[in-house]
């Protein structure tokens, strides 16, 4: 399970290396459409990271509920 945090943790570094990337597109960039097109990539990003994050909690929250599952199961014995 550790491996998997560490995952999750490697991604997003990734990621904020891939958006300052594409920040320094944008800004050095003199075509609008250029501009626009690193807007719409950062916007992506952005939208990868909040995934990654939910993806965590969701990880979290099954290893909570199978721990539960387990403590009743061990209950009824």
């Amino acid at each position: 399970m550790d491996k998997t945090k560490h995952h999750g943790t490697e991604i997003k570094k990734e990621l904020d290396v891939l958006m300052s990337k594409v920040n320094a597109l944008e800004a050095s960039s003199s075509d609008r459409d250029t501009k626009a097109l690193m807007g719409v990539i950062s916007v992506i990003v952005e939208n990868q990271k909040h995934f990654v994050d939910e993806f965590e909690h969701l990880k979290k929250a099954l290893d909570l509920l199978t721990v539960q599952i387990f403590k009743m199961d061990q209950s009824k014995k």
